[in-house]
């Protein structure tokens, strides 16, 4: 094997297919990139066993092959390589020469025909998106997902197509997270659950500005095509929680809020709040202010914000990580809280249609929280 392309476009495919390479696995394939050269392409495939990700661009091939090389320590290489085409030439024993500028490093690759297959997915059923649409609804749902394996189901997103509304839905048991979205064309009705590490990886590689994405679900699998990146992970079986009935549709307080300032106040509020020091902020309703504070073990806090609406002698207390990953997901300047009672959920939302839903249960206050 033996090509040649600019270090910027190496690093970029080392990069991308490098967030599928397992660190440390009793498999040393596993740790390492599969390198395939092809006339006028080069290709980087990076696979755990759970999740793969394949990427290419264009590049100067003179002898086709394929190896496997250490992917941290490729990566590192041409990190610190200088700002020039990089050479990259393997013999019949695996030995591999990579140049660049005055840089030489030689290396023993691996064979690469013990490389595990990636799955194979259908390609039959899907649907694509705008790559800035699913940026965010993956973003402004992805905070939600459960990190407790006893329910594995809830450690990815639920994408739900139906009536060319997309809903993608994440739940962790203390709050839930909603985003919906119409997609045009004939469309048939879909349900499945992503990881929450698999959409991690494809919110990164997905572009803010423009493109698409194909996505192709099946029985196990899912494969997202994003121009020349393919990323194929499994899909998680179990029993989602029934998000709908999850959401309460009857409520004894709506007020509007500005989002930044509410923001702004819960965080003053929780400077006294740590991993260690760990007490809800409790909020008190009082005409049409919000007066916040805190109690732990370092001392008090309080703050004021004010809203538009009144409510009375209403006071609840909220987990304040979870309250502000809602409202700093929202994005909108002015969002509406819906309140019932002190042992009941808050749901953010809007204040026109049903974009997102997000809803925290509350934290059971005592008397000295």
């Amino acid at each position: 094997m033996k090509f040649s392309c600019e270090k910027e476009t190496l690093l970029g495919l080392i990069g991308t297919a490098s967030r599928a390479v397992t660190s440390k696995s009793a498999m040393p394939l596993l740790e390492g990139l599969l390198i395939t050269a092809e006339p006028g392409s080069l290709t980087m495939t990076g696979y755990d066993l759970s999740m793969g990700i394949r990427t290419s661009a264009e590049a100067d091939v003179v002898e086709p092959g394929s190896i496997v090389l250490n992917a941290r320590l490729f990566f590192d290489i041409v990190r610190k390589l200088p700002q020039d085409e990089v050479h990259l030439e393997t013999d019949d024993e695996l030995r591999t020469t990579i140049k660049c500028g005055r840089a030489v490093f030689n290396l023993v690759a691996i064979e690469a025909d013990e490389y595990p297959a990636l799955a194979e997915v259908s390609g039959e059923t899907g649907l694509t998106l705008p790559q800035p649409m699913l940026k965010s609804m993956i973003a402004q749902t992805i905070f939600s997902v459960s990190d407790n394996e006893s329910k594995p189901i809830h450690t990815g997103c639920l994408f739900e197509l139906a009536d060319n509304i997309l809903h993608v839905v994440a739940v962790d048991g203390y709050r839930l997270s909603v985003r919906r979205e119409t997609v045009e064309g004939s469309l048939p009705d879909l349900r499945f659950v992503v990881p929450g590490s698999s959409l991690r990886e494809i919110e990164r590689i997905l572009s803010e500005e423009d493109g698409t994405v194909e996505i192709y679900p099946d029985r196990k699998n899912i494969l997202f095509r994003i121009g020349r990146t393919t990323l194929i992970t499994r899909l998680l079986d179990g029993e989602f929680l029934n998000y709908q009935a999850a959401i309460p549709t009857e409520f004894d307080h709506i007020v509007t809020v500005d989002r930044q300032e509410l923001i702004t106040c819960i965080e003053r509020v929780s400077l006294i709040v740590s991993e260690k020091l760990k007490n809800p902020v409790r909020f008190h309703f009082d005409g049409s202010y919000m007066q916040l504070s805190c109690i732990t073990a370092v001392g008090k806090s309080y703050d004021e914000c004010g809203f538009e609406g009144k409510i009375e002698g209403l006071e609840i207390g909220f987990n304040n990580r979870y309250v502000l990953d809602a409202l700093r997901a929202a994005g909108d300047d002015t969002v509406k809280m819906q309140l019932k009672g002190a042992l009941n959920p808050v749901v953010i939302s809007p204040l026109e249609g049903d974009r997102y839903t997000y809803l925290v249960l509350p934290v059971r206050l005592k008397a000295n929280d």
